[in-house]
């Protein structure tokens, strides 16, 4: 009988990012079972600086301009209904009952949100929505390289539907289904796996 900490199987906000690069990723990674090899870039080995640094951070501002009333940090989330698990950086809860999650990135913003945090932040959504029994209508994201700015993502309908859609497709190539590569041949360039992969 499966338990909580069975989670082999359940798919993290890392897992979805890789999968977001290129699909064939997450077939040689899962289902074939080849491990990658990271490497110590430079923005790799500073966006894990930040996560030691926003620990030791006091972000008093968040309760009076989000109207914040308690906010957990480094918190470990699961859900079963759809099979994820992550650890989310902090869980903010307002005064309206609703609550949000909030994530920390070694970035610059340029007026959009990519894809990939769109993605992470409606994970963690999920989860936190199953976990606390509450609703989250909003995420929020921190941008360390343009002076922590503060930028707002709504938890719409469409990105929960893209999402579980997602989710699908992932679980179809971890049962074998061998994906076609990504439409982005830069990508390739810099994959760990380029040089067993089928073009």
């Amino acid at each position: 009988m499966e338990t909580l900490l069975d989670y082999n199987f359940y798919i993290s906000p890392s897992d979805m990012i890789e999968y977001c690069f290129c699909k064939r990723f997450i077939y040689y990674m899962k289902c074939l079972l080849i491990p990658q090899f990271e490497e110590k870039r430079y923005k790799v080995q500073k966006g894990r600086n930040l996560h030691e640094y926003k620990v030791q951070s006091n972000v008093d501002y968040l309760r009076k301009r989000l109207k914040v009333i308690d906010k957990r940090i480094n918190v470990e989330l699961h859900s079963q209904t759809h099979r994820l698990k992550g650890v989310v950086d902090e869980i903010l809860f307002f005064e309206d009952g609703t609550a949000s999650p909030l994530d920390y990135k070694y970035a610059k913003y340029n007026n959009f949100i990519y894809n990939t945090y769109k993605t992470q932040m409606t994970m963690y959504a999920l989860m936190i929505e199953e976990t606390f029994n509450v609703k989250v209508h909003k995420a929020y994201i921190v941008y360390f390289l343009s002076n922590n700015k503060l930028v707002e993502l709504k938890i719409t309908n469409r990105l929960r539907d893209t999402l579980l859609n997602d989710l699908s497709k992932y679980q179809q190539i971890v049962s074998g289904y061998f994906p076609p590569k990504t439409a982005s041949n830069k990508r390739c360039e810099d994959c760990c796996y380029r040089k067993i992969c089928i073009m």
